[in-house]
């Protein structure tokens, strides 16, 4: 203990962090539990928290720092079970067709280009008030476009299905459920009947930024046109809607996707443009120059322009977490601290982990403050150095050089774990885009608000879209070079939290001793290229199956559970077409290890298939009941999930969703039977001598 006590002492001064790394920890261990930890087990935590605390206290200048992180890791457990309790509300148990009315609070479009639309105050057919969700998210499909268009805050009806929001589509796979709990959506689905106005548009003060979004968002596309104008409106509210699906994908090809979301380039970029107007202008005023403390009024002022962009753009997590971020920075400057330094970061992870627990496992977070805490502590190390080599231009463009380049290796590992794809050419593209957003875009976003009262916000959007026009032009051609995008398979689960906790030792321990975190980083490449995907993947309705061939996963059928497929695909590391992997799928049945895998989708195929082999394993889209072999049906997989079958060295065995996430709040399981699932009494032998 006296030499813990010891090393713990030369870290003195550096441990602030380290607060937000238990706090994540605590966090992260309520995610990955399987089970909801009940009132006893809250308060023994709470419990544990404070006597930890005092530990920390009493024990402050030896161990202390250690019980301080245990107390921290409790502390995230209580945060994130309360957050979840707090938007807990009631979620379909059960696919509903019927009346649907309730008030447009969301537009946006889904992965397939449709309008979707969230609602509140929800009123369903025959559907009681407790068991009517908070939200719902309705798509447009078919005639519903040729309805009345919806505009925020309009109380809308319909006909259409809802269901409940879907699970992972595979063990380990992304869990939607979990996303819309923390969003308060109760329901999923889509209308083809044209909407239509139940009541006139809310006018009250809940949804007044809603409307001036869109009222901005459409009137920046009418006056820039096509892909520019939905850029221009994405990065000044939010909305993306007015993007195209392939300029999409031509951003991601690029690593230039960062860009259309508002994020901490967005916030850090506009903060520092007013900042830096504000101290000229206050310069040019002697008055205020030599009597007033024109450094923290700028900042002030800044801030106060942080905050309306802020709501401004929607609210959403990202923003939220690149406003906190830039709110720490522009609260350091008018205290006379330093505004970016591993301090500022740790102190916007806490107070975003406090108001959003669930923020934690969102690709925009880890990827958002890993580039923020590599950038500060690789310029930090910096510090002193003279990158001009007697050149002022030399140190700006190396300063982009050096920033772009370690930002892209530190969100790299992050953006392939949950996307499933690597960009060659990023760093090409950011030198380029980066700049251009920051010198054009940007500065004219803030002339054109500054011109709208007079009319003439026009002259600043002309500016503003030549900057775009040249942002997408560097993103299709870096997207068509050969060799642009190379795609990875999808890592397990224990992957990225080994990643990231030896990349945040390596950045916050001080010493020769930090290189230790240079291990479990290893370690976690190691795994993730040795991962063994599932040679079976089953869909929770059974309408789809994919089988690992030598030639890459083949899919039982050519069209239909896309957004399945694609996934199974993706985390593959193909990117190949439906259609394409289907053409694998062999006519008599699929092959793994000695199981032959059937898959009857539809009523007719059911109907005229009486008999199997007891080598067979069946998969049917609707209830069937046979003797002679394994038959897996929706009525199972509604207590199961989707299923892998994965080969061990005792033979193949069946994992399923049910099996990695639990049974939590966002969970809709029906009661079991069987305990503990039907799926874990399954074994199949395995025949080597069987080929794929």
């Amino acid at each position: 203990m006296g030499w813990l006590s010891g090393v713990l002492a030369v870290q003195r001064g550096h441990l602030f962090p380290w607060l937000a790394v238990g706090l994540a920890m605590g966090v992260g261990l309520y995610f990955s539990l399987r089970f909801e930890p009940d009132a006893m087990t809250l308060g023994v935590t709470a419990a544990f928290a404070t006597i930890c605390f005092l530990l920390a206290r009493i024990f402050r200048f030896g161990t202390g720092p250690l019980w301080m992180l245990a107390g921290m890791a409790a502390l995230g457990v209580l945060l994130a079970s309360g957050r979840a309790q707090l938007v807990s509300g009631p979620v379909l148990g059960w696919h509903y067709y019927g009346g649907i009315e309730g008030r447009v609070i969301g537009l946006d479009r889904s992965g397939s280009d449709a309008v979707r639309i969230t609602l509140d105050q929800v009123v369903l057919s025959n559907v009681s008030p407790q068991k009517t969700p908070i939200r719902v998210r309705v798509s447009m499909h078919g005639d519903a476009a040729l309805g009345i268009v919806p505009q925020p805050g309009m109380r809308i009806m319909t006909t259409g299905h809802l269901s409940p929001p879907g699970g992972p589509v595979e063990p380990g796979g992304f869990d939607f459920q979990r996303h819309a709990w923390f969003l308060k959506l109760g329901g999923v689905g889509y209308t083809r009947v044209p909407i239509l106005s139940a009541a006139q548009p809310d006018t009250g003060w809940s949804l007044w930024v809603f409307r001036l979004r869109m009222a901005i968002s459409g009137h920046v596309r009418t006056l820039l046109p096509d892909d520019v104008g939905g850029f221009a409106a994405a990065v000044t509210t939010g909305d993306r809607s007015g993007m195209s699906p392939q300029s999409l994908d031509d951003l991601r090809a690029a690593n230039t996707a960062h860009l259309l979301a508002i994020s901490g380039l967005h916030m850090g970029l506009l903060s520092g443009f007013i900042f830096g107007l504000l101290r000229i202008v206050f310069a040019l005023i002697p008055f205020v120059a030599l009597r007033w403390p024109a450094r923290k009024l700028a900042a002030g002022g800044a801030l106060i322009a942080a905050t309306f962009y802020l709501s401004l753009s929607g609210g959403s997590v990202s923003t939220e977490r690149a406003f906190v971020m830039a709110a720490v920075a522009l609260v350091a400057i008018m205290l006379d601290r330093r505004a970016l330094s591993l301090r500022s970061v740790a102190i916007a992870a806490l107070i975003v982990l406090t108001l959003r627990p669930e923020a934690l496992l969102s690709p925009g977070f880890q990827m958002s403050f890993a580039a923020t805490a590599a950038l500060v502590a690789v310029f930090q190390h910096l510090r002193g150095v003279d990158l001009s080599f007697g050149l002022p231009m030399v140190a700006g463009t190396l300063g982009v050089l050096i920033s772009s380049a370690v930002a892209g290796l530190a969100t790299a590992p992050i953006g392939a774990a949950h996307f499933n794809a690597l960009s060659h050419y990023g760093l090409i593209a950011n030198l380029i885009s980066v700049p251009l957003m920051g010198i054009i875009v940007i500065p004219a976003a803030v002339l054109a608000a500054l011109l709208a009262p007079f009319g003439l916000e026009f002259v600043g959007l002309w500016a503003m879209g030549l900057g775009l026009r040249l942002i997408l032009a560097v993103s299709h051609w870096v997207a068509s070079l050969d060799g642009a995008r190379s795609f990875v398979p999808g890592p397990d689960p224990e992957v990225l939290p080994l990643l990231c906790f030896g990349a945040v030792f390596v950045i916050l321990w001080r010493g020769h001793a930090r290189w230790i975190g240079v291990i479990p980083v290893v370690a976690a490449i190691t795994l993730w290229t040795q991962v063994d995907r599932p040679g079976v993947l089953i869909a929770d309705q059974g309408n789809l199956v994919g089988v690992m061939t030598d030639k890459g996963r083949a899919l039982s059928k050519p069209k239909g559970a896309g957004f399945i497929a694609k996934n199974w695909l993706e985390n593959d590391g193909e990117r190949i077409a439906q259609e394409d992997a289907a053409i694998r799928w062999p006519k008599d049945g699929a092959f793994m290890g000695g199981v032959n895998v059937v898959h009857l989708n539809g009523k007719r195929a059911i109907a005229a298939f009486d008999r199997c082999a007891a080598d067979q394993v069946i998969i049917a889209s609707a209830a069937l009941e046979l003797d002679s072999c394994v038959v897996i049906d929706p009525d199972k997989l509604s207590e199961s999930g989707a299923l892998a079958l994965m080969t061990g060295q005792d033979g193949i065995y069946i994992r399923s969703v049910r099996d990695v996430t639990g049974t939590r709040h966002w969970s809709q399981w029906p009661d079991s039977k069987t305990q503990p699932g039907w799926w874990a009494k399954l074994r199949f032998a395995k025949n080597e001598d069987v080929k794929p």
